[in-house]
């Protein structure tokens, strides 16, 4: 499972995360909660873990339009991602992670190592969702 959380000008956007073959996509529907709504943050997190990923058809021909740019009010892609921090939690048979994102010169996002938060095997959904709220808030400040 993998969710992902994009935190921009003080809102936390919390699209589905669909599964195409073996790439994964956001979709609809998305969460967009004030990173200082902690209630709704654990809400809308918890609801994105639930839905899984779903399976999603292979695509033939033009790809979809990304959906957060709409969300955020702006023109493409890349100008989200510009002005947002993300990170994904990830259930795996080891456990959870929660893994930051770093924006590469190239212009897209790849994994921040100095990001990655391993928790032990047997740790709850309910303490990853708490270390996701503490994260996304920090980074808020």
């Amino acid at each position: 499972m993998l969710s992902k959380y994009y935190l921009r000008n003080g809102s936390v956007y919390i699209p589905t995360v669909g599964r195409r073959g073996g790439a994964y996509a956001t979709i609809e529907p998305v969460s967009v909660v004030p990173v200082t709504d902690t209630k709704g943050l654990r809400r809308a997190i918890s609801d994105a873990i639930g839905r899984e990923n779903v399976a999603l058809p292979l695509l033939k021909g033009e790809r979809p339009s990304a959906v957060l740019p709409k969300y955020a009010r702006v023109k493409s892609w890349s100008a989200f991602a510009r002005s947002s921090s993300s990170w994904n939690i990830v259930q795996n048979s080891g456990g959870y992670q929660i893994v930051g994102h770093r924006m590469h010169p190239d212009g897209y996002l790849i994994e921040d190592q100095n990001k990655k938060i391993e928790f032990p095997a047997g740790t709850t959904v309910d303490t990853v969702i708490d270390r996701m709220i503490a994260i996304l808030q920090g980074a808020a400040l």
